[in-house]
């Protein structure tokens, strides 16, 4: 693991003051939002593939940690099951012509917006996570519903490519589905990884069996039903619940192709078993992102952007910022903006747009937040804002937390804490600071901050990250849906989005056809001189400009 080694701080630490508190409209500990209605959670529950007699798990509300659904486990007899399905309903949903599925897709897009509060009252009440957050999930998914409906006949369309010999090679790319994709997603961002990785991979032909985590499978299922809604055919798209350890074996061995959203650990495990299988598989793992502030960044819009950055979903977000580097000459005033706005954020629970920071979303989670702050502190790392737990507000609440003179030997100094914290660091040069940034195994996502916008992108150029955003925080990356997007070294394998996002669903053929005469000699030329013929042609190609 590679090691950082950071300036102290020229700041004297501000003091510290806890977050403010709003009270929250809906009371914490008071009912569900009225659209969540028992009858809504069972039949999103009957969406899972599983037995009549399943055995059943409960899954808690993080504002309250009181139950929330009843949801039946899959066994691997089900997962097998749901793949038996997939293929034969496969087959006909691949003959459907583009037309057809973009009019689905469109037709969902339609329905997610009508339809958005109750994704968001879902989302809160799975995840704990605002609402202001929340409706960020609904606007990704409209974007990229819409952009692989109205793009996918461009990506998938058969291409003409140059031949072997010069008019009389015809030769063409297709583009056939890989079949059955298996989709693995997580509880961070329940709607955004469910449908987003499924919307490209069901528009190129394929099906989806699909495994969100148990604890956000809700909000999966409720894309599901939306989907079906739309028009989609039985048996195309369907969703398993339960652990890893026990249908992720069927998972991997029924696939076609592997999108799997989660940590570096996991993701090394289905790497290594999809190679196995010699099938493809696309990774987006754990980061440990660094935001850049440059010595002429403005001060006011940067501290804005880092509230933007590492706080987001409580910072439970695989592309927020954990790690902070200032130019030492406006360290000073950046710390002092920065900790003054994250001591305003409102935190706590409500279904409306009141709140800042909502809940953690696990009580592991909440441990690992609490272990990677008390580690620090005890080490010696100051705490500018925030440091603890809130169990007056909840369950799983933690402020929203600063911390600067964290060293080496503090376990947050290098691993992923995925919460509210982040660490500031100072930099004598921007050499060092892309140093000190670079100076991780990870590659996920990073942010430059500077006056000067060619400046900042030549920075941002020279960051080991898969994404880099200049003077924004993760969304301009994120949110250009034609680009792509994913992570490099231990953050993960392939992309997302652009036509990377839906060509990695589907197999590559090249159909040649060749026409008149092709390498061998025809009859009566020896080889001699047929060998001089087409050289003498070759250099006649070079000479005329062709590739």
């Amino acid at each position: 693991m590679a090691t950082e080694h950071a300036t102290p701080p020229t700041a004297t630490p501000p003091t510290v003051t806890p977050p403010t508190v709003t009270p929250p409209t809906t009371a914490p500990r008071g009912p569900l939002p009225a659209s969540l209605t028992p009858a809504l959670i069972e039949r999103l529950a009957a969406r899972v593939v599983a037995a009549p007699d399943a055995a059943r798990v409960v899954t808690d509300a993080p504002y309250t940690g009181e139950p929330l659904a009843d949801l039946p486990v899959s066994t691997p007899a089900d997962v097998d099951e749901a793949f038996a399905r997939a293929r034969i309903a496969q087959k006909s949903w691949a003959a459907i012509p583009l037309s057809r599925r973009k009019e689905i897709l469109l037709r969902f897009h339609d329905l997610l917006l009508a339809r958005q509060d109750e994704a968001l009252d879902l989302m809160q009440a799975e995840n704990g996570k605002t609402r202001r957050d929340a409706l960020l999930e609904v606007v990704d998914i409209a974007i990229t519903s819409r952009y692989y409906a109205r793009n996918a006949a461009r990506y998938l369309r058969p291409r003409r490519r140059r031949g072997a010999i010069p008019l009389l090679t015809h030769t063409t790319e297709l583009r056939h589905p890989k079949g059955v994709v298996t989709v693995i997603s997580p509880w961070n961002y329940p709607l955004s990884m469910a449908a987003g990785d499924a919307i490209a991979a069901l528009m190129a032909g394929n099906a989806v069996v699909q495994k969100p985590d148990t604890q956000t499978a809700l909000t999966a299922l409720w894309s599901l039903d939306l989907m079906h809604e739309a028009g989609l055919p039985a048996g195309v798209w369907q969703m398993v619940i339960g652990r890893g350890s026990s249908i992720g074996g069927p998972l991997l061995d029924n696939a076609d192709y592997m999108m799997f959203t989660g940590s570096t650990a996991a993701g090394r495990r289905i790497a290594r078993d999809a190679g196995e299988r010699l099938i493809g598989a696309s990774l987006e793992l754990g980061g440990k992102n660094a935001m850049i502030v440059l010595d002429d960044a403005d001060i006011e819009k940067a501290a804005d952007g880092a509230v933007a950055a590492c706080f987001p979903s409580a910072g439970q977000l695989c592309v927020s910022i954990e790690r902070l580097y200032v130019a030492e000459s406006v360290r000073a005033r950046f710390v002092d903006a920065f900790v003054a706005r994250s001591k305003r954020l409102k935190i706590g629970a409500a279904y409306d747009y009141s709140i800042d920071v909502g809940s953690l979303t696990n009580p592991s989670q909440l441990r690992t937040v609490t272990a990677h702050v008390d580690d620090a502190v005890a080490k010696g790392a100051t705490v500018l804002a925030g440091g603890k737990a809130r169990p007056d507000l909840g369950p799983l609440f933690y402020e929203p937390t600063i911390l600067a003179d964290v060293t080496p030997d503090m376990t947050l100094h290098d691993h992923e804490t995925f919460g509210p914290v982040v660490s500031i660091y100072s930099y004598r040069s921007v050499d060092e600071a892309i140093a000190l940034a670079n100076a991780t195994p990870y590659g996920l996502n990073a942010s430059v901050w500077s006056g000067d916008g060619a400046r900042g992108r030549a920075v941002a150029a020279r960051l080991h990250a898969g994404t880099v955003n200049v003077n924004e925080a993760f969304a301009a990356a994120w949110g250009s849906i034609d680009a792509p997007m994913g992570g490099m070294g231990d953050s993960g394998l392939g992309r997302r989005h652009g036509a990377d996002g839906i060509l990695k669903y589907t197999e590559a053929q090249t159909v040649a056809h060749q026409r008149i005469q092709g390498f061998t000699p025809p009859a009566r030329i020896s080889p001699e001189t047929w060998a001089t013929f087409l050289t003498g042609a070759l250099k006649v190609l070079k000479a005329v400009g062709v590739r």
